[in-house]
């Protein structure tokens, strides 16, 4: 695959149990001759950790729950493994400082994500960002960090990977750009329906192979609405900028459209491998083993706009974007919550919305949380979202089979 010559890039993986870290993992198999994971962080999944310690030899792995690293510390000490062990947030900031990688992949769910997104790029690293929360709550401060720290950011996401590399060299030139969302498994479903989704269902995406949370929030188009948020973080812009269309065939990951009018898009087979791999390698690309986009075998690309009646979801994030400061935090926080309980059983597909709506209402918005604050606000949201599902009305409880 046209090996390059040279030193190996050390490459630390947060998340690397998860679904994208798993892919990430390929990739650098793919790459083994030029890239080496030397460090690796995961929640609690510690069988499959062990596992990927054994295949991959890090120089340390980090857990976030305590007592699963414990366990993992037994488990390799009796061993003769001499792997260092981290636990908790304080283990997911030094795995993202480690001094031999180069390159962060930060792949972990959750606002788990901003301490060490933080940490990366103040170290002066390249960091490739899977994680819509932190980048979506973060807010202000954020955004001032990423003008000032002296890393480099690439967006992992598949939509926002797209329109950075749309935009290399044009920035001055852009009038708007344009997210593509399939629809999720429930684009022609009505509200009667989507009222008895299952989780389950929700997790059937058509296109692509995602975790559950993300899953969920693709079928309830909060998937989206975050990333509306994402990219005005990530490249700048106002919300006015950012539009968003349903594209059924996910081949068209993105546009950017220029102010005379043209359009830039990135076309391509639905597959995260893609842009992580060009994560890694950034500025430049290297040939990889999976299938080709043939245009002439798709037959048409279809593009129609979001209904906002049965996917309210999507306005709740602009309304969040339009209100600021604090508002995308407790979006992402209510949110976190809501498709918990679904997935749970706790409560109805339609109640997502209704829950995160509640809580937006409720919040009282500070226009220019710290980083700080932005996770105590982060964390208040999944308090109130936890206490309107344990109240469990009529309108947030899942309909039950007659």
């Amino acid at each position: 695959m046209g090996a390059v010559r040279g030193t190996r890039t050390g490459v630390a993986i947060l998340g690397s149990t998860g679904s994208l870290g798993r892919q990430a993992l390929e990739v650098c198999e793919w790459f083994a001759d030029t890239h080496r994971p030397v460090a690796l962080a995961a929640g609690g999944n510690i069988r499959l950790l062990h596992d990927q310690i054994r295949r991959w030899k890090p120089e340390v792995v980090a857990v976030y729950r305590r007592s699963a690293a414990r366990q993992l510390r037994q488990w390799l000490h009796a061993e003769g493994s001499t792997v260092k062990v981290l636990e908790g947030g304080e283990g997911l900031v030094e795995v993202a400082r480690w001094e031999n990688a180069e390159v962060v992949l930060v792949l972990v769910s959750g606002l788990a994500a901003l301490a060490p997104l933080v940490a990366a790029l103040r170290t002066g690293k390249k960091v490739g960002v899977g994680n819509k929360e932190a980048l979506v709550a973060g807010g202000p401060a954020l955004r001032q960090l990423l003008k000032t720290a002296p890393g480099a950011l690439v967006p992992v996401d598949g939509e926002h990977s797209a329109i950075f590399q749309c935009l290399m060299g044009r920035r001055h030139e852009v009038d708007h750009v344009v997210l593509t969302a399939s629809g999720g498994p429930f684009r022609d479903w009505d509200v009667g329906q989507l009222q008895r989704a299952t989780p389950e269902e929700a997790l059937a995406h058509p296109n692509w192979n995602m975790g559950p949370k993300i899953s969920v929030d693709a079928a309830t188009l909060m998937n989206k609405g975050l990333e509306i948020i994402e990219a005005m973080q990530l490249f700048d812009l106002r919300l006015d900028q950012v539009r968003v269309v349903v594209h059924r065939e996910s081949v068209v990951h993105a546009l950017v459209g220029l102010r005379d009018g043209t359009y830039l898009a990135q076309l391509g087979l639905p597959d995260m491998r893609v842009p992580l791999a060009y994560a890694l390698t950034h500025p430049q690309r290297r040939e990889l083993p999976i299938g080709r986009l043939r245009l002439e075998e798709l037959g048409r690309l279809s593009f129609e706009p979001p209904d906002p009646d049965r996917f309210p979801c999507l306005q709740l994030a602009r309304r969040a974007a339009e209100l600021g400061g604090s508002a995308p935090a407790v979006l992402c926080g209510a949110d976190e919550v809501a498709v918990r309980a679904f997935l749970d059983g706790r409560i109805s597909f339609l109640a997502i919305a209704r829950i995160i709506s509640r809580v937006l209402e409720e919040h009282v918005i500070m226009k220019h949380p710290t980083l700080d604050q932005v996770a105590e606000h982060y964390r208040w949201a999944m308090h109130r979202a936890e206490q309107l599902v344990k109240e469990g009305d009529e309108e947030v409880r899942p309909c039950r089979p007659c």
